[in-house]
This record gives C-alpha cells, structure tokens and sequence, in this order.
C-alpha cells in the first residue's frame, strides 16, 4: 500500500492497528501531506522504532527528477519522475501572475488513443495512485521552494479511466489537513467517457471539469479521438448537463485547433451551438506539434477568426498561452523521448558487444 494515498482515517485506523496513540497519525499526515516531505527520516517528532515499520510495511514513493527542462521563453519546467518501479511519469510547472500551477499526469501512458497526443502512442501501462498523483506536486514544490496554489489534472492518461483514484485524489488534495488547496483551483480533464461523467457529478465537486472536445461532430471526433466510437457527443453533451445541474459549474470545453482539420468558421458555428446551452467556456488550444504525427497548428489569422466568430455568438473563449513549447512541453513528449534514447542506447550497447 502506498504511504501517501492513505487517507486520514484510513492511516489513524492503521497506527491504532500498530498499537501507536491517535495523535501519530496526526503526525505523520502532516508530515507527508503539510511539510510534503520525500524520506520518511525528515519524520523528526516520530519514532526510529514507527519510522522503521512504516518503510517495512509501506511503499513510499520517491519521485526521482529523471530529467528536468526550464523554458527559456517564459520560466516553464517539465519534469519527468521516475517512480518506484521504473516507470516514468511527466508533470508541468508554470507561473503565471494569479499563482503557480502544475499540470500533473493520471496514468502511466494512456489507452485513449487521441491522434494528436504522444502520450497515447504506447498505450497504458498502469494507473497513479492518489499518492503518486499527490506525489508529483510535492515533488515540484520541493524542487523549486515554491507553493502550488493551482492543480490542473491534463497530463498523461485519462483521469476518468482511473475514477476511484482520482476521487480519493481530489479528496486529499483540498482538505485542510493537507495541502487545502481550493476545489476551484482544481481542473480535471477528460476526453468525454459520459458515464463516468454523470458518476463525478455525484461527488458535487466544486473543481472546473474540462472536456477535451475538438471537433464538433462525430464523424470528426472519430478521426481525431477514437473514444468517439463509444460515445457520440449528444451523449457526452447529455452528461455535462447533467454535471453542470448537479453541480452548478460550468462546463470547460478544450478545443485544440488544428490547422485545416477543425478551424472553419462553420466549426465555430458548430462549436456555438453546443457551448450555448451549457454557458460552457471554450479554451482554443493551437496544437502542439509532436514528431510521430503530421498534424500542425493553425496559423494566428484562423485562430483570431475561430475566436472571433465564438465572441459573436455569446461564447466566453479564451485561447491558450503557449507555454513550454522549447522543452517538450506537450503530453507525453518528454517521456518518449527520453524512452526512445534508452531504447537507442541499447541497441547501439548490443551492436558494440
């Protein structure tokens, strides 16, 4: 069981289990979840004796920075951890003037197969844990001594194919004996899966749920995301109404424009009719180019145009700040390249032997 995914209840039930008194608990989540420490033996107020059970009894992750770019453009980092096990996982951290933000990953690759992400391209491997998730934060934080005051779930994987763990995640993640951050300073991104859409609304999480849309009809969608081969859009529409009247929040539409795919004027005339009804926010993201894909991103005059025609429809739009682009910064692409050098390295390593 990993250490950190450990609720607060489920942890004091587990110290009383160890014959240890309930104020330990206290304790120790407060070291892994306030101080966000990354080895049990900066643990200072807690046992050699119950630090020593803990190592034996638990896993606790240590995210090793397997390599790190800063962007020269705007400060951005990217990092990517090695876990426990030898996978790897990628996370963003970025400043902007409201706060500092980290995009953090779901799954180790993903299953979902969207055509324009490098993420996707070698499948799933496994899901996080809540305490990898958590993990990756306390990681950033701890590298730049720096407070993270907002958390975007839109890294590698699909947050809703890993429900359980992404509930217990945003469980842990805004309450006050952890890092208490805002259930509005949270964004958890999906791809559309509408069942599991309808089951998040019940959680009456006040966090933005962020729908990656991209095209605006079927036939499109199933172009550029095979998940749309599941479920058409009126189904997932029906769920984020469903979500926005359980919940009360409105509904982020991600739109990645791609140029001379999804950024005619009759697509944002499209994308109109269906944002309207939902008062959903539309984020126009140009592209990011990957290397295993041909796609490339619409140029500044069809995106101004695409914008344009949304704001004369009554559509809140925003489009974007590219961050992060000199350092692999999209989903995925750091990961693989740094995957496809090993796998480089070995080959030549077997060539020279």
């Amino acid at each position: 069981m990993d250490l950190r995914s450990l609720s607060y209840d489920e942890l004091t039930e587990d110290v009383l289990k160890m014959g240890e008194k309930p104020f330990r608990a206290g304790q120790i989540y407060e070291w892994l979840h306030k101080k966000c420490i990354i080895s049990l033996d900066e643990m200072t107020n807690v046992s050699l004796k119950l630090r020593n059970r803990l190592a034996e009894e638990y896993e606790f992750g240590k995210f090793e920075i397997a390599r790190m770019q800063e962007s020269k453009i705007d400060g951005t980092r990217k990092y990517l951890f090695a876990l426990n096990d030898g996978n790897m996982v990628e996370s963003v951290f970025m400043r902007y003037h409201h706060g500092n933000s980290v995009c953090i990953s779901s799954q180790v690759g993903c299953r979902m197969g969207c055509k324009f992400c490098a993420s996707t391209i070698d499948g799933l491997v496994r899901n996080l844990t809540p305490g990898e998730m958590l993990g990756q934060i306390y990681a950033i934080q701890a590298d730049t001594k720096e407070r993270v005051s907002n958390v975007v779930v839109m890294g590698s994987g699909e947050p809703m194919d890993n429900y359980d763990n992404i509930v217990k995640f945003v469980g842990m993640l805004t309450d006050e004996k952890g890092l208490n951050i805002s259930q509005r300073n949270l964004t958890i991104s999906t791809c559309g899966l509408a069942d599991k859409i309808r089951q998040f609304a019940e959680n009456k999480f006040q966090l933005t749920l962020a729908l990656s849309l991209h095209a605006t009809t079927d036939e499109k969608r199933k172009q550029l995301m095979p998940i749309a081969n599941r479920y058409s859009i009126k189904e997932i529409m029906d769920a984020c109404a469903y979500y926005f009247e359980v919940t009360g929040r409105r509904i982020t539409f991600e739109y990645s424009l791609v140029g001379g795919v999804n950024d005619s004027e009759e697509e944002a005339q499209a994308l109109s009719r269906l944002a309207k009804p939902l008062h959903a926010h539309v984020n126009l993201i140009p592209v990011n180019p990957i290397k295993e894909r041909d796609y490339v991103p619409s140029d500044d005059r069809s995106i101004r145009a695409f914008q344009n025609k949304l704001e004369k429809n009554g559509i809140n739009v925003t489009i974007r700040r590219e961050m992060g682009r000199d350092i692999d910064g999209a989903c995925g692409q750091l990961r693989r390249k740094v995957m496809g050098q090993a796998s480089a390295s070995t080959v030549v390593s077997g060539t020279e032997n």
